[in-house]
């Protein structure tokens, strides 16, 4: 559409502008937007919308010519019409405007979805479409009954499994599906569990037939992703619609989530009140921003499997505290790697003897190990006939025409259709038992349909066949042209279905809906795919239900102070340390490039000083030749170093490890923090990968460095100001202080003690250099004007208590925090502190007395204690927080 028919259409209303414009459907599928199938005949080129292959929907291919289709003007259905209408004064022409602030929206918050994880790639933004599914109050009825039935029969499936196995006794489960599944746990089996209730999350994934009606077509019950998701997309797009989406009567998601914290707390095994985590499987897993988003939402603690630990069959918490008691668990790990002792011996995720705290009944887990074979697609062709058996009744909500070939009589009728067909895996997710990915029969040649059934004869057992069902489309918002349109994709809707209490459950009255891409033919989050919100509609009055407390109490407001885990302690104590190790081997690395170009090039001692400084802090490789003996070399070899990520230890390498370290805490740190430490690692690498890549040498290449690393300042004082202006004094800021004043400490008390030992500082240039490594230039001049004297230098650098850089404001403060760390009283130091010298012993006159040959022992002295201390005092931190093996019993809680 051109821009001024786009401009006169827009003066139209804009529920009749909507029908005008929005093409329909294609041929064949349930029109979201108008509430009917489109006509089932095939325009010519154009491919059918298929099921989706294991969790992801075929959507039609594009046309080759990518004008807008001519629009279907029939009505819209009364909910479409109605959000329209509620657009506002500026209408259909604002919907551009929206989109963009939308997208806004979700980078701000950095909503991410990491494809494939990608530990060194760039985080893709969620993706997330102006426009929601809105589902009607009678087809959510249906929705809801079949869900809220179907998940009662799984439960008790895996009770039958996991118990007396009388379904397998009796024939209505193939003992393929279940004991010849990698995913059936006999390590679960007697096990009873909290409440007799082993599924407290499960997802079905829906598809909407051309009829309006809608079918299963998978289930996931290990660790199914889209409660964080949906969260985000709700708060996004209501804000864009909020008019819209009070008049439609949308139902609220709060409700839902509290009810199902409420019932995992009431059938928490012990504690009172219990403490519930959730287990991630750390920052690089696809979907860690849901993760932390959900903990955050929830209330209860995002862990890791390090962070956990199992004594006496009981979980406990590492925190800096010691061990808390962790009386339930929801997991966002597959089965396989929650316990390394019984299950996948390499899995470095899970929690050595979890399943043993499991069957001893001391912790409840959401959802409990084992249930991984319910996710299999040959089982969606076994539950009605459990459903008879387990609770008497008939599904309400069918899944699609599903045939284990494992079994002759399936076999033989699903041969005949697979060019109509979906092929799928039986055991997914497992390559040993001949896993592969799915494949929609209507997409394969002759030939190749022959091979998949030869295959399918020879390895029955590992194949499933589903019938194919168009999948209806909803209307989208897309760019492609112009200023915006609308256009019609292929649309997957997840469901929920969580328990509130022992045996019962309820569904969250939302979902994901999944959308296939414009120019894909797999609508799947990992292979680029959209996400929509889900509003559904109620004819009752709207649960505005809220997680907030409106009288909290302080024991109920401690209870929400989460605990520092002893692996989040640890890298935040290691983000504050790689912060400041960058900061001075830029100073250094700045320092060395201007003295290098400066006047004084002839000092042998301050190039030596200069050498040995740059050597030690890894800015240049060891076996290079001294800076005394060969200027331009380590010059070149330090530019060279800078952006070395993989085996040197110079500025490029300390921000990957800052990035790395920032990782690992995402959820403590604002976006705008994160977004600063992102930034400056790219801009940087950039920058010396740009610099590498220009031919020339000389003072062209030391002038491009010097502005990467002048870049690089500004960027690592903005994460200083963050760190030091916008974090929460708790233990866990403490300890990222306490990294840094250790890095600090070390790095001055060393850069001194290589100063005096080679006699650097006893020249003017070697003098004026280590003042300004300190960055104390301007203060030095401004107290002292021109004098240049070892008292001098000693007073500011070592003895001031004001300087942020002498040695004993580093030390005085590192001992007051390590103290308020432990939890001392105010004032009173401990045992750790003390391992670091009193600044309150040192002085001037002690420390400037001579020794022979004009040294200084009493200062060498003071620097090797407190570079060594330093050292110490950072193992000693390690031991005694980090992994707790100095009290290794120590518990906190009962």
């Amino acid at each position: 559409m051109n821009e001024s028919l786009f401009d006169n259409a827009l003066q139209e209303a804009p529920a009749a502008l909507a029908s005008a414009l929005a093409p329909p459907a294609h041929p064949g599928h349930f029109d979201e937007l108008r509430g009917r199938a489109s006509a089932p005949q095939l325009r010519p080129g154009a491919a059918p919308v298929s099921v989706p292959l294991h969790d992801a929907a075929v959507a039609p291919p594009v046309p080759a010519d990518p004008k807008i289709e001519p629009a279907d003007k029939s009505p819209l259905t009364p909910a479409w019409g109605t959000f329209f209408d509620e657009l506002g004064a500026n209408g259909f022409s604002d919907l551009p405007r929206r989109a963009v602030s939308l997208e806004r929206q979700i980078r701000d918050n950095g909503v991410t979805y990491n494809v494939y994880a990608d530990a060194d790639g760039p985080q893709r933004p969620w993706s997330l479409d102006l426009f929601p599914l809105i589902i009607s109050p009678e087809s959510w009825q249906q929705i809801q009954t079949g869900v809220l039935q179907r998940v009662r029969v799984l439960d008790r499936v895996m009770a039958d499994v996991y118990g007396p196995q009388q379904l397998l006794a009796d024939g209505l489960l193939p003992a393929a599906l279940v004991r010849g599944h990698p995913g059936y746990l006999r390590a679960m089996h007697g096990v009873k569990p909290p409440g007799d209730t082993w599924l407290h999350i499960a997802a079905f994934d829906l598809a909407r037939g051309p009829d309006g009606n809608w079918w299963v077509v998978s289930q996931r019950t290990q660790a199914p992703s889209g409660l964080g998701y949906l969260l985000e997309n709700r708060l996004a797009i209501t804000r864009q619609f909020p008019q819209a989406f009070e008049t439609l009567n949308v139902q609220r998601l709060a409700a839902t989530y509290s009810a199902m914290m409420e019932g995992l707390q009431r059938m928490c095994p012990a504690g009172s009140p219990p403490h519930i985590a959730l287990l991630t499987p750390g920052p690089y897993n696809e979907t860690y921003f849901e993760h932390a988003y959900l903990a955050r939402y929830l209330g209860v603690t995002l862990v890791e499997g390090s962070d956990l630990t199992v004594r006496d069959q009981r979980l406990y918490l590492k925190t800096l505290q010691g061990l808390r008691p962790v009386h339930g668990l929801i997991k966002r790990l597959d089965d396989q790697y929650l316990d390394p002792l019984e299950l996948r011996p390499d899995s470095t995720l899970g929690v050595p003897g979890l399943l043993q705290a499991i069957r001893a009944g001391n912790v409840l887990v959401a959802n409990m190990p084992g249930s991984a074979f319910l996710e299999s697609p040959a089982l969606l062709g076994f539950l009605p006939g459990l459903a008879q058996r387990l609770i008497g009744e008939k599904l309400k909500l069918p899944a699609l025409p599903t045939w284990w070939c494992g079994e002759r009589a399936a076999r033989e009728a699903a041969l005949p259709q697979l060019g109509d067909c979906a092929i799928k895996p039986t055991y997914p997710g497992y390559p040993g038992q001949h896993s592969f990915e799915a494949v929609l029969g209507s997409q394969l040649g002759r030939r190749e349909l022959d091979e998949w059934a030869g295959r399918i004869v020879r390895q029955s057992e590992a194949h499933t066949v589903q019938s194919y069902l168009p999948l209806s489309q909803m209307p989208t918002w897309t760019h492609d042209l112009g200023p915006g349109r609308i256009a019609p994709r292929a649309v997957l809707l997840r469901v929920f279905a969580v328990s509130d209490g022992a045996q019962s459950w309820r569904v969250l009255p939302g979902g994901l809906a999944r959308l296939a891409g414009a120019d894909a033919q797999i609508a799947s989050m990992q292979r680029g795919g959209s996400s929509a919100d889900v509003w559904v509609q109620t004819h009752d009055e709207v649960d505005r239900t809220t997680l907030l407390q409106p009288h909290a109490t302080p024991a109920s407001l401690a209870r929400h102070r989460a605990p520092v885990t002893s692996r989040a302690a640890e890298n935040m104590f290691w983000l504050g340390r790689y912060t400041e190790r960058a900061e001075n081997a830029v100073r250094l690395a700045r320092l060395s490039l201007d003295l290098l170009g400066g006047e004084d090039q002839s000092s042998r001692p301050l190039l030596a000083w200069l050498h040995r400084m740059a050597r030690h802090n890894a800015l240049v490789p060891d076996a290079l030749p001294t800076a005394p003996r060969s200027r331009r070399v380590f010059e070149r070899a330090l530019i060279a170093e800078l952006g070395n990520v993989k085996d040197g230890g110079s500025v490029g390498f300390s921000l990957r490890c800052i990035r790395q370290a920032a990782a690992a805490v995402r959820e403590r740190l604002s976006q705008d923090h994160w977004n600063q430490i992102v930034r400056a690692e790219a801009d940087f690498l950039r920058r010396t990968a740009e610099q590498a890549g220009e031919s020339g040498e000389g003072s062209y290449a030391t002038g491009a460095a010097q502005r990467s690393l002048e870049a690089v300042s500004a960027a690592l004082a903005a994460m200083t100001g963050a760190q030091t202006d916008r974090m929460t004094r708790d233990d866990a800021w403490r300890l990222l202080s306490i990294g840094r004043h250790i890095e600090r400490l070390g790095f001055l008390a060393h850069a001194l003690d290589a100063g005096f030992e080679n006699g650097a500082v006893h020249e003017v240039g070697g003098f004026e250099a280590m003042i300004a490594l300190f960055d104390s230039t301007i203060t030095f001049h401004a107290r002292y004007q021109q004098r240049r004297d070892v008292a001098t230098m000693v007073d500011l650098l070592v003895l001031d208590g004001d300087n942020p850089r002498s040695l004993a404001w580093v030390t005085q403060t590192l001992r007051g925090r390590i103290a308020r760390l432990a939890g001392s009283a105010p004032g009173k130091l401990t045992a750790l502190s003390y391992e670091l010298p009193d600044p309150a012993q040192w002085t001037l006159e002690h420390l400037c007395e001579a020794g022979t040959d004009a040294n200084y022992p009493g200062l060498v002295q003071l620097f090797e204690s407190c570079e060594s201390a330093a050292y110490q005092v950072s193992d000693s931190i390690g031991t005694r927080y980090f992994t707790l093996t100095s009290e290794s019993l120590r518990s906190v809680g009962a």
